[in-house]
């Protein structure tokens, strides 16, 4: 007798997901800027969550590019992550041929259960039916989990980094390098 399969998927995402979206990048935030900003700069608590979940909503009912896409990724109907794609925004990149990965995050509680595969590969299929050719993302330099998931699946570094100014003062920095691959 076997047992019934997970209850997973990706889906292109709905304003009403808003909230949760706002609930996993808010969960994903205090890890993932660990180390560079002061704990009490990385918003948090209810009323940060309310404010970043209008602004996904927003952001969801107007894309500013038909091509502009969130994906879900859901265990059973439990938004577990997200990614965002759309066309490339940096100047040396062809926004007609190429798409960016602008974000790819899972539940830190959801990793390692496959989501952020799904995801990845969801967000490659959607980038090539938007007739996109090839695709780029910018990871944190020290991000080593997520620059080993993408290598993994096939991205590579194109040699281009740049490095953000975090606070607008200067003074908290964090470092990037740029992957890409054909879709």
């Amino acid at each position: 007798m076997s047992s019934p399969g997970a209850d997973v998927s990706v889906r292109v995402a709905w304003a009403d997901d808003a909230p949760a979206i706002a609930r996993v990048q808010m969960r994903t935030w205090p890890e993932l800027y660990a180390g560079l900003l002061p704990a009490e700069a990385i918003p948090s608590g209810p009323e940060a969550e309310d404010a970043a979940a209008a602004a996904w909503a927003e952001s969801l009912q107007k894309p500013g590019d038909a091509r502009n896409r969130v994906l879900v990724a859901l265990e059973r109907n439990r938004v577990v992550a997200f990614a965002i794609t759309g066309p490339a925004s940096d100047p040396d990149r062809d926004p007609v041929a190429d798409a960016e990965l602008s974000e790819l995050t899972v539940d830190p509680e959801e990793r390692g259960k496959g989501h952020g595969s799904r995801l990845l590969q969801a967000a490659a299929d959607t980038m090539a039916a938007d007739r996109f050719s090839h695709a780029v993302t910018w990871v944190v330099a020290g991000d080593d989990a997520l620059l080993s998931f993408l290598t993994g699946a096939g991205w590579g570094a194109d040699s281009a980094h740049r490095e953000l100014d975090l606070d607008g003062t200067g003074a908290v920095r964090v470092k990037q390098v740029r992957l890409h691959t054909r879709l």
